[in-house]
């Protein structure tokens, strides 16, 4: 992998302050970017979804009923 230099100067004054390395940070970098894409995507799927089959208005009506807010 190529990074820039300025990339690299900004990743290693992070790992010293940390007390960790380049690639324990790196590793974890990645996971985390890899998780929000996966989120993102799985949203856009939900709104692709959404949008083709719209929530009806009384589609969920049912189950108020049986709702228990604590209070009553």
């Amino acid at each position: 992998m190529t990074f820039d230099d300025d990339l690299v100067e900004s990743v290693d004054n992070i790992v010293r302050e940390l007390k960790t390395t380049r690639s324990a940070f790196t590793r974890q970098a990645l996971k985390q970017a890899i998780a929000t894409l996966s989120i993102k995507q799985k949203e856009e799927n939900h709104r692709k979804g959404y949008k083709l089959h719209p929530v009806a208005k009384d589609e969920f009506g049912f189950w108020e009923s049986e709702q228990e807010w604590g209070d009553e």
